[in-house]
Parts: structure tokens; sequence; C-alpha cells
């Protein structure tokens, strides 16, 4: 990968499907239909022993089959070509094409999290799940985990380097029940 070009992980190659060269494909976009389109080329992540490192692919097709995402590729003709490339992760070059309220992970991680004009931590890394993303949140004692919903984060400011967060009661506070319950004996 070139140093001057940024690249985003867009999906992972889970096994072969069936026997004409299909993989079925995990996806870390959002936006499928738009990335895995016929000609689209990625940069392949695989170990250096393999006969497909420093190679990049080229989509031919992409279909969802049985609820699964699977792409076909083009010079992946048959099964035993496609399970060569099990486990390879791909990559592509990143667009100038965001939606609004809609950020790379890379933009988001080291802003401050800011809460009542306080900073209150630092975002660590995003986790993309199924219901939705988190912005694990480094503060001086823990990390937090503040789901990334626009009730809790609102403003995402990339050119001042902050976020806001208006968390439920609690999501930041060091909880002091244990402690609290010390007052009542215990048999």
């Amino acid at each position: 990968m070139a140093a001057e070009r940024n690249q985003l992980r867009v999906g992972r190659l889970l096994k072969a499907h069936g026997l004409k060269g299909a993989l079925k494909l995990e996806l870390y976009t959002d936006a499928p239909e738009r990335r895995f389109v016929p000609g689209a080329e990625f940069t392949l992540q695989v170990p250096e022993a393999s006969s497909w490192h420093g190679k990049s692919v080229t989509i031919r097709d992409y279909r969802v089959m049985n609820g699964n995402s699977v792409v076909f590729l083009e010079g992946v003709e048959d099964r035993t070509t496609a399970e060569s490339l099990v486990r390879a992760i791909l990559w592509m070059d990143e667009d100038d094409e965001v939606e609004d309220d809609a950020w790379y992970a890379h933009q988001l991680v080291g802003l401050d999290v800011v809460r009542d004009d306080v900073v209150v931590g630092r975002v660590a890394r995003v986790e993309h799940l199924p219901a939705q993303d988190l912005l694990i949140v480094k503060t001086d004692s823990a990390e937090v985990m503040v789901p990334f919903v626009e009730a809790i984060v609102p403003t995402v400011d990339v050119a001042a380097g902050r976020v806001i967060v208006t968390p439920p009661p609690g999501l930041f506070e060091e909880l002091q029940a244990a402690d609290a319950s010390d007052d009542t004996p215990s048999e």
C-alpha cells in the first residue's frame, strides 16, 4: 500500500461458495452495492507465503445469495482457486464520497470526547457491531463503550478534533454501588 493514499478495509473472504470460484464475503462497509461493482479493484492482505501476496483482485460480480454476500473475482474460475483466497482481507482506496453524518473509523480515532464542555477522554477505536457502532473512549481510569447513535453523540467535528457526547447518567461516572452496599450487613 502506498503511503500517500488512504486505504479502507471493506471485506474479508470467508470461504469458497460453489464450484465456479465464488467466495462468501464478510462485509466491513455499509455500502456493499456501491463498493463491490464489476470492475472495482481491491488490494489483498494475505500472508507473505501466499501466491496472492502483493496482488490485487477485480470484481466480476457481486450478489446476495441466501442472505450471504458473495463475490466473483476476475481470474478466479474454480473452487480450488477460490479456496486459495480464503481469509484474505480486501482493501480499497478511500473515496471522497462520504455520506452526511458518516465518518471513517480512522477519522474518529484520537478525537477528544467532550461532555458539558469538559474533555472526558479520547476515542481509542471504533467497534462495528451488528446493531450499532461503538466508540471506545479511553478515559483516565478505564475504557468506556459509547453507543455511536445521534442521541448520545450528537456532534462530530473532525476539523475541531472532537466529538460531543450527551450520555445517560452513569456512563462515564465510576459506579459507587458496591461501596454503597457495604453499609448493609451481610450474613
